[in-house]
């Protein structure tokens, strides 16, 4: 999540837009946490049939850093590697610690995201429109 401020300069009262200073860093760590989790989901839980299939499709940071969202999509039932990942949070949390150089880990939450079937079911209504 970008945070934007306006302000006001002194030399010509010209309006210019800036960044907050600390909207990058949330994205920064958004990004390492998932590229992290990603990767001890590929090591860690590769036997399990329900994380195979589940492709990290992005990350964002809330609460200053404390809270990382995880966008996922999973190939097959989404019911249930949501409910799959929500027991293994903890697990993957641990692991996440060993990994991150920070003095706070974040709390993490799997999100499922359905934008690739959405962006399907519009492509069809759209074709069966030129029919």
């Amino acid at each position: 999540m970008c945070i934007i401020a306006a302000y006001e300069t002194s030399v010509k009262g010209i309006f210019m837009i800036k960044k907050a200073n600390n909207s990058n860093r949330g994205e920064k760590i958004a990004s390492k946490v998932q590229m992290l989790v990603a990767d001890i989901l590929q090591r860690q839980f590769s036997e399990d049939a329900l994380i195979r299939g589940v492709s990290l499709v992005g990350a964002e940071s809330r609460g200053g850093m404390q809270f990382v969202k995880l966008f996922f999509y999973a190939r097959d039932n989404a019911v249930a590697t949501q409910k799959r990942l929500d027991e293994i949070t903890k697990m993957v949390r641990f692991f996440l610690a060993q990994k991150i150089n920070q003095k706070y880990v974040p709390e993490i939450r799997f999100v499922y995201d359905d934008t690739l079937e959405r962006a399907n079911r519009i492509e069809n209504l759209l074709n069966n429109i030129d029919k």
